[in-house]
């Protein structure tokens, strides 16, 4: 018994060291801190339970038999963040630089397998060289394990990745099949060829920041969801994230207490809309104005921003908003803002999270570059997640609906539950001036008569007054009035239920 009880303090201290004193320097060195010190961070104080501490890798080539080190890579378990169950892996790259093989994969697939049964958030925390070469197939056939395991998962709980070092080959897909991915700024990339083979094949001479860094993830790919300065920023906000999710697809949103109250006006609202419509105005503002607290967790802040989404409470429930930014493109929608949109849309109604469209659209982006680019099918993405969302839906129209762009912002006809709009609303199949040069391009170059034309059609359709006379607006709301008509909607739809004809799954346009 005493040897064995040795044995196990001897075992226990080898993998708390993980690849030894000098690699930990090193990755302190670089500004990360290891796998254990983020779990440290991540989780609520003393709640981490490890598993699978001393599993060891089976291999025996290339003198792999002499290298075994306790938890083989990757720290594996569960604890809680505020006070809620959740399961977590954290990739150790003080150890084969956190390489997957065989057993490192099926320490991941336990925790897996655990949180789709319990119903819990999965979170991992990604730090690795890629698979294991010495291990060969074996460790590719690991990393399809984990695959499987993201789809089963996918729907069913929430699912983050912290990219917090490199993220190579094969192993950036199990991170994209995620909910959500979060990355650190100058310390993790993530691409499925590195900078030497692209220079290799296309004879491009490009950093491995450049190439799949933080930044290019967040602006221009938008495969990143959020970024934050270091491994502790990250974490931490990570936990405050994690605050305004359910624990899986069968329970409704977290309510936290508030003492903002539902009455509380916003007079600043009243004169937000410019008078001249072709001046833009921050929708942010509008969001911070009517959520509790003012707080608004935005994702994707820095890609398409001419389309806001994130998370917000009211009366102390999340909500999820998605809202056209005029102060980008002018609001309109392009394809990367319905790609966008759509995977936001389709997340919140997969996790029972009622749905706010705030809508300033003048339309699709014109172009080439968009039509070539395919915004006929990556905009019915935002369309058909919207037509398929049964969760809660309340819209507001803040200023212009125009086109086809106001059936696909939540309109009441793709079963919008509750429809608003403000006194400064229009809502038409286009501007005024480019509706009257189609409806009476006869007058054309008589300016008299086209202004004259214009002014009777901004008279007719630049209000919300026909759409209402039609019940397609549930009420007209005098902007003040906005935050308390939001919370008592969203009060009366909390017990909501619809549902979908049987299918084995939809087949949106990918």
């Amino acid at each position: 018994m005493k040897k064995n009880i040795e044995e196990l303090e001897k075992r226990t201290k080898a993998a708390k060291l993980g690849g030894g004193e000098d690699r930990i320097k090193k990755q302190h060195a670089k500004g990360k801190l290891t796998a254990r010190e983020r779990l440290e961070i991540l989780l609520d104080q003393d709640s981490f339970q490890e598993w699978d501490m001393f599993v060891e890798h089976r291999a025996v080539d290339f003198g792999m038999e002499e290298q075994k080190i306790p938890g083989d890579g990757v720290v594996t378990g569960y604890g809680k963040i505020n006070g809620r169950l959740v399961y977590v892996f954290s990739q150790d790259f003080t150890v084969f630089g956190g390489s997957l093989s065989e057993a490192h994969a099926e320490k991941i697939c336990k925790v897996m397998d655990h949180a789709i049964r319990n119903g819990a958030p999965l979170i991992g925390l990604n730090d690795s060289g890629g698979a294991r070469i010495q291990e060969g197939v074996v460790s590719l056939g690991g990393y399809a394990e984990v695959f499987q395991r993201n789809v089963l998962a996918s729907g069913v709980v929430p699912q983050i990745s912290l990219v917090m070092g490199p993220c190579a080959g094969g192993a950036v897909y199990s991170p994209a099949m995620t909910d959500f991915i979060v990355m650190v700024e100058d310390s993790s990339y993530m691409f499925v060829t590195g900078p030497n083979v692209v220079k290799t094949v296309t004879h491009e001479e490009v950093t491995a920041e450049e190439l799949g860094g933080a930044s290019t993830h967040s602006r221009k790919s938008g495969v990143a969801d959020l970024t934050f300065k270091n491994d502790t920023e990250a974490l931490l906000m990570t936990r405050e994230f994690l605050s305004y999710l359910p624990q899986n697809n069968k329970e409704k949103t977290p309510t936290v207490p508030t003492k903002d109250p539902i009455e509380r006006v916003e007079h600043s609202l009243d004169t937000l809309i410019p008078d001249d419509p072709a001046k833009p105005y921050d929708i942010k503002e509008v969001i911070n104005k009517i959520a509790d607290e003012g707080d608004f967790f935005e994702i994707q802040p820095n890609y398409a921003q001419n389309i806001v989404i994130g998370f917000i409470r009211l009366n102390g429930s999340t909500i999820g908003v998605v809202g056209n930014q005029p102060l980008v493109l002018a609001g309109c929608l392009d394809i990367d803002s319905s790609i966008k949109g759509g995977r936001f849309v389709r997340f919140c109604d997969a996790f029972n999270i009622p749905l706010l469209t705030l809508v300033d659209v003048p339309g699709f982006m014109p172009g080439t570059s968009q039509e070539h680019g395919g915004i006929i099918k990556h905009g019915a993405k935002l369309l058909f997640a919207y037509a398929e969302a049964t969760v809660p839906k309340v819209t507001l129209i803040t200023r212009k609906a125009y086109g086809g762009a106001y059936d696909v912002m939540s309109s009441k006809h793709i079963r919008g539950d509750i429809n608003f709009a403000w006194p400064s609303s229009e809502i038409a199949v286009m501007g005024p001036k480019g509706a009257v040069e189609i409806i009476f391009k006869q007058d054309i170059g008589d300016e008299e008569k086209i202004e004259k034309r214009t002014n009777e059609y901004r008279e007719k359709f630049a209000n919300p007054f026909i759409a209402a006379s039609r019940g397609y607006i549930d009420d007209i709301v005098l902007p003040y009035q906005t935050r308390e008509k939001l919370c008592h909607s969203f009060e009366t739809l909390k017990n909501k239920e619809q549902s979908n004809p049987w299918r084995k799954h939809d087949n949106i346009p990918l």
